[in-house]
């Protein structure tokens, strides 16, 4: 059954592209340690096009994942794409044989993690190709010019229709908006780490995505206990509740929760239909202060 509401659509600045603002992330398709492929393959085919039958329109991936493995199931299950559905995938990272997770950010390693992406996605040109700067959960102060400029070129070449930035300072995202536009940001948030409450607000003012990673990610028990009381109090689950309170923090929020299961897959879609009282997104704010 389709989800009506998947959190109202966001249009990419200085595109055509609209999405829904709540999508998928398809790290969790691949197998454990996001490595090898899954146990059960048609389970993660089964997952995308529940996804999109829903109206999901809106994918998250890398070629990084598995390596390989969730583009390749990508393509199995959508190829031919629909119109709308938009795909956007990530470079500056590669997989070490020991499951490692490298950093790949030199020109020539960007140049071929694009042609992997596209490769293994069947298509000719990527919708949107996410930088992947910083470390795991933080920017690291540093220029991105020789990336950007790298990407850009390929922009140019018309392989990647736009550019976005993952990990990234409010400075890097200046230095790169002066090399090609940038239509989204990744970067870790959720509503107990609040480091970028005032650039997801400078973002939306410039009518630029900005899409949180791990919503669940790096809470303190204190933090997680008011969580769980206010979900519990919803009849929500925790995640629920925190991914209906990304989509209220601000409209140019977009998400991709992952799940390799078709039942917690209907569970995420479904917070798009929370409606938060102002009681409990009273309650929400405060965690970000609660240590």
């Amino acid at each position: 059954m389709a989800t009506k509401n998947l959190g109202g659509s966001f249009t990419f600045p200085g595109t055509t592209m609209t999405v829904n603002r709540m999508g998928y992330g398809a790290m969790q398709l691949a197998g454990p340690g996001v490595w090898g492929p899954p146990k059960d393959v048609d389970a993660a085919v089964a997952v995308l096009r529940e996804a999109v039958e829903s109206g999901v329109n809106h994918i998250d991936t890398s070629d990084f994942y598995g390596p390989h493995v969730t583009n390749q199931i990508i393509k199995q299950a959508l190829h031919p794409y629909k119109d709308g559905l938009v795909i956007v995938t990530k470079v500056g990272a590669r997989r070490g044989a020991d499951k490692s997770w490298p950093h790949a950010r030199s020109p020539q390693e960007l140049i071929e993690a694009v042609h992997d992406n596209l490769r293994n996605l069947g298509l000719d040109a990527l919708d949107v190709v996410n930088l992947r700067m910083g470390g795991f959960s933080e920017p690291v102060e540093g220029t991105i010019a020789p990336q950007m400029e790298a990407l850009a070129e390929l922009q140019r070449k018309g392989l990647i229709k736009h550019i976005g930035v993952s990990t990234v300072s409010a400075t890097q995202i200046k230095e790169a908006q002066g090399i090609a536009p940038v239509v989204c940001v990744q970067n870790l948030y959720n509503v107990a780490q609040r480091g970028d409450d005032a650039l997801v607000s400078d973002l939306a003012e410039q009518g630029i995505a900005y899409v949180p990673y791990f919503p669940l990610g790096g809470f303190t028990p204190l933090q997680s206990g008011v969580l769980d009381d206010a979900a519990k109090e919803m009849g929500k689950t925790p995640m629920q509740v925190a991914l209906a309170w990304l989509l209220h923090r601000s409209p140019n929020v977009l998400l991709i929760p992952g799940t390799g299961s078709v039942g917690h897959l209907r569970e995420n879609l479904s917070a798009a239909e929370i409606v938060l009282s102002p009681e409990v997104i009273a309650k929400l704010d405060a965690i970000g202060a609660a240590k």
